[in-house]
Order: structure tokens, then C-alpha cells, then sequence
């Protein structure tokens, strides 16, 4: 199953869910962010498991997500890209000190040794309703899942700055 499983991660504004998207379009199965669909639920609800105001929360509720997504996964034949998921939720625990579940989760739950990260692209980042965080922040997110995947035995494969058709070539001409 972790061959199937093939992460997108990189730079908050790197390009990764138009590029997922290309993806999709082209037949694969695509699990969208868990960040983003946390954000969208607590904006909705009122809640507080938010980024910018409560890291730890929104990151543990990020590692169940990321979790339940794998598993609805588990049995889809072909290639699953995961846009982050369960590493990017458990390196953003550990960099606000919460619990030290990055080795153990990365242990037990393995994705696809080819990870792709979409580098920082200042020209297309932008700011939303639910990416609060300015590039500053998105380039330090970026230097912390550019040294964790690599440590973790993952072989890291920057996607290199293009027009989104070749992106997806090159995405899946490495697999």
C-alpha cells in the first residue's frame, strides 16, 4: 500500500493543489489537504482548532485526518497523492513543542519513498480566508519539511517551477 501512497508537500503557495488538480484530471485519485478542510469545518463551526490559534489542536486534529484518509485509501488501486498529510501534520506538532509523535507516526505509517515538494514560489503565494500565515511563515514551514522527509528515509524530489501540465509530467515520470 505505501508505494500507492505518494505525498505532495513543499511551500504554502507552492502550486501543489493546482497541480493535484492536473492530477486528478488526469485520472488519479487525489486526497485533498487535511489543513484546509480543518480550517474550512472550524471557520464554519466557531471553532478554535485554527492555525493561528491553536497550532497544537489544528495539527493533532491534522494527524487523525490524515490517518482516516489513509485508511479510506487503503483498498483504491493505482497511485493515491496525498496533498500533504500525516508527516507535514506531525513535523507542524512537533515545531510548536507539542508531543514527539513524528518518528513513531512516520515509522508506522509509510507513504511512497519518492516525496514531492513544491519549493517556494513568491510569485504565485497569496493569502486567503484559510491561509492566514504570510510567506515568512510558509518559507520556515517549508525549510522544516525540506530536512524532516529527507530524515526519515524519504527520497525528496523538488517539482520544479513550470506550467502545471509539466509539473504533473514531471511528478509522474519519477514514479
Amino acid at each position: 500500500m505505501s508505494d500507492r501512497f505518494v505525498v505532495l508537500s513543499g511551500c504554502s503557495g507552492g502550486g501543489k493543489s493546482t497541480l493535484l488538480e492536473e492530477l486528478r484530471r488526469r485520472g488519479h485519485a487525489v486526497v485533498e489537504e487535511p489543513g484546509r478542510r480543518i480550517v474550512q469545518a472550524e471557520l464554519a463551526g466557531g471553532g478554535t482548532a485554527l492555525p493561528w490559534l491553536d497550532l497544537a489542536a489544528f495539527a493533532r486534529r491534522a494527524i487523525a485526518m490524515a490517518l482516516a484518509d489513509r485508511a479510506a485509501m487503503q483498498h483504491h488501486p493505482g497511485f493515491v497523492f496525498f496533498d500533504r498529510g500525516l508527516i507535514d501534520a506531525a513535523v507542524a506538532l512537533d515545531a510548536e513543542g507539542g508531543e514527539p509523535v513524528l518518528p513513531a507516526l512516520a515509522a508506522a505509517h509509510r507513504y511512497n519513498r519518492q516525496v514531492f515538494l513544491t519549493p517556494p514560489w513568491p510569485e504565485i503565494y497569496a493569502a486567503d480566508p484559510e491561509r492566514r500565515h504570510d510567506l515568512a511563515a510558509a518559507l520556515a514551514e517549508y525549510a522544516r519539511l525540506e530536512k524532516a522527509y529527507p530524515a526519515l528515509g524519504y527520497e525528496v524530489a523538488v517539482v520544479p517551477k513550470m506550467p502545471v501540465a509539466e509539473r504533473a509530467d514531471f511528478v509522474l515520470g519519477r514514479l
